[in-house]
C-alpha cells in the first residue's frame, strides 16, 4: 500500500491533467491520507487498529482500506480515478476505480459508528458516491442531481452518517452510471455487529468479492461501455480464473462467503463438496426459520448474497457461477458450432491466406483449452488454468475452495494442490465390460418398441451449394 505523496508523484497521477487539477494543499492538509494499492494481490485481513473490535474480512485479490480516527469518526478517503487492472497474470484492463483499484478497497465498520468518507475524483468527468443498502440521511445517498450536486472532476466531497445496521452492503456510483459501472467503478461495504447478534453468528473466516462483468475485445485494454447483454468476461472482484485468488481455510472452520452482484444478470453460485445457508442479504441477516440448506444461491442483479458453512470436507473444492458461459473468458457471440465437421482442408486453405484465423474445434470446445493457439497481445485465454490433473477448461467466475486439516488458524496462504488418500480419486477401468442389455420388447422392463418411421419422417434437412439455384435439398 501506498500513501497519497506515492499516488501524486508515482505510477498511481494516471489521471494527469485531471490529477492537476486537484483541492488546495490547504484542504490536501485536513484529509486523510489516501492510500493506494495497485497490486492484484489477496491482501491480508486488516485488524481493527482502534474504535469497537471486530472479525475483519477478507476481499479475494483486495484489501480493506485504512481509516483514522478524529473525534470519535471513523474518516475514509477515497479516489475515484482511471486504474489499471490486472485482471489475469499477461492480462490487463484499463478502468476506472478508486484509489488503483476495481474493485475499490473493501470499506469495514462496526454498527454505531460515526462515518466520514472524503470523495476525490480525478476521474475526467463528474461522479458521485451512492453507499447501497445504507440507511442514511437522504442527502448522503449519493445520487447526482436529486440528492446532491455532482462532484466535478479535481473536487473533494465529503460523505457523512451513521452505520445504523450490521450486513453486507457495496459502494458504487449514481452517475453516468453505464460508463463508469461497466468500466469497473464498485467497492464492498461491511458493517459488522457492535456485539452478540441474535442473526449473526461468528465465523473463523470471512471472504468477500463483487461480481463484475466487461466487454473487451480480444487485443483490447478498454471495455466497450454501451454493451448491454452480450459481456465476455465476467469476472469475481474484476479477477478471471486462472487469476482470481482461492479461499484457503482450516478443516472445521466456520466460513462466510459475501458476494455483490454487479452485473447485467443473474449468478447462480454454486459450491461444490459442502451445503450452505443463505444467512443474510443487503436487507440484513435473514431469519432462522427462512433458512435451509442449499448448494446453490440465485444472486440477482443489485443483490448481496451471504452464505454460511462449516468446511468439514477436505479436498480442493469448485466455487463458481453455474450459468456455464460465465465459466469462460473472451470469445466471440457468433461462432458456428462445428461439432461433427471435418474442416480440415477448408481451415488449411484459410490459414495459408490467414495465418492467425482460428476455428471452433470440430470435437468440442476442450480442443481450445489443449491447443495454445497463438493470441493477439493482451488477451486472455477462452478456457484456461492448469490442476493437478490437467486443464481445468475454466476462466471467469469460477475459483477453488481449498480446505486442509493443517491449515494453521488465520493464515491465508495458498497449501498447493490437495493430496488425495491412496484409493479415493476416480480411476481408468480396464477390465471386461459386461454386454449391454437389449430391450426384450413391451413388458419387459426395458425400452418400449420403437415406432416404424412414417416414410415421409425426415430427420435431417442439408442445404449444399449448386450452380443453378444457389442450393438444393436432400
Amino acid at each position: 500500500m501506498n500513501s497519497r505523496r506515492h499516488f501524486l508523484t508515482g505510477a498511481g497521477a494516471i489521471g494527469g491533467a485531471v490529477a492537476a487539477a486537484s483541492v488546495s494543499r490547504v484542504a490536501m492538509a485536513a484529509l486523510p491520507e489516501p492510500v493506494i494499492q495497485d497490486k492484484p494481490d489477496t491482501a491480508p485481513p486488516l485488524a481493527p487498529p482502534d474504535g469497537r473490535p471486530y472479525n475483519p474480512v477478507v476481499t479475494l485479490n483486495g484489501w480493506t482500506l485504512p481509516w483514522r480516527m478524529n473525534a470519535g469518526v471513523k474518516e475514509f478517503h477515497l479516489v475515484a480515478e482511471p486504474v489499471v487492472r490486472e485482471m489475469a497474470p499477461g492480462f490487463k484492463a484499463h478502468l476506472w476505480g478508486y484509489n488503483g483499484q476495481s474493485p475499490g478497497p473493501t470499506i469495514e465498520v462496526v454498527e454505531g459508528d460515526r462515518v466520514r468518507i472524503f470523495v476525490t475524483n480525478r476521474l475526467p468527468e463528474h461522479t458521485t458516491i451512492h453507499w447501497h443498502g445504507q440507511r442514511l440521511p437522504n442527502g448522503m445517498d449519493g445520487v447526482g442531481g436529486l440528492t446532491q450536486k455532482h462532484i466535478p472532476p479535481g473536487k473533494t466531497f465529503v460523505y457523512e452518517f451513521e452505520a445504523r445496521r450490521p450486513g453486507t452492503f457495496m459502494y458504487h456510483p449514481h452517475a453516468d452510471e453505464m460508463v463508469q459501472m461497466a468500466i469497473g467503478m464498485m467497492g464492498f461495504w461491511v458493517t459488522h455487529p457492535k456485539g452478540r447478534h441474535p442473526l449473526i453468528e461468528p465465523v473463523d473466516r470471512d471472504f468477500v468479492f463483487l461480481m463484475s462483468s466487461f466487454d473487451i475485445e480480444p487485443g483490447s485494454y478498454t471495455p466497450k461501455v454501451m454493451t448491454m447483454l452480450d459481456f465476455n468476461l465476467f469476472t469475481f472482484n474484476s479477477r478471471i480464473f486462472p487469476g482470481i485468488a482461492s479461499m484457503n481455510v482450516r478443516r472445521g472452520d466456520r466460513v462466510r462467503i459475501r458476494a455483490g452482484n454487479l452485473t447485467m444478470t443473474n449468478h447462480p453460485l454454486h459450491l461444490h463438496g459442502h451445503e450452505f445457508t443463505v444467512t443474510g442479504t443487503d436487507g440484513g441477516p435473514t431469519p432462522k426459520a427462512a433458512r435451509w440448506p442449499e448448494v446453490t444461491t440465485d444472486v440477482a442483479v443489485g443483490q448481496m448474497r451471504q452464505v454460511e458453512f462449516v468446511a468439514d470436507e477436505e479436498g480442493d473444492w469448485a466455487f463458481h457461477c453455474h450459468k456455464s458461459h460465465h465459466t469462460m473468458n473472451a470469445m466471440g457471440h457468433d461462432v458456428p458450432t462445428m461439432i461433427g465437421v471435418d474442416h480440415r482442408q477448408v481451415v488449411k486453405e484459410i490459414t495459408d491466406l490467414i495465418p492467425d484465423y482460428m476455428v471452433m474445434g470440430e470435437r468440442g470446445m476442450s480442443d481450445m483449452a489443449e491447443m495454445e493457439m497463438p493470441l493477439p497481445d493482451n488477451t486472455a485465454p477462452m478456457m484456461a488454468g492448469q490442476g493437478p490433473f490437467g486443464s481445468l477448461e475454466m476462466g471467469g467466475m469460477f475459483t477453488v475452495l481449498k480446505v486442509r486439516r493443517d491449515q494453521p488458524a488465520g493464515d491465508y496462504r495458498n497449501p498447493d494442490w490437495f493430496r488425495h488418500p491412496a484409493g479415493t480419486v476416480a480411476w481408468e477401468f480396464t477390465g471386461q465390460l459386461p454386454p449391454t442389455p437389449r430391450g426384450q420388447g413391451a413388458g419387459s422392463g426395458s425400452a418400449p418398441p420403437r415406432r416404424p418411421a412414417a416414410k415421409k419422417d425426415v430427420e435431417v434437412r442439408v442445404r449444399k451449394p449448386g450452380a443453378a439455384h444457389g442450393t438444393h435439398d436432400h
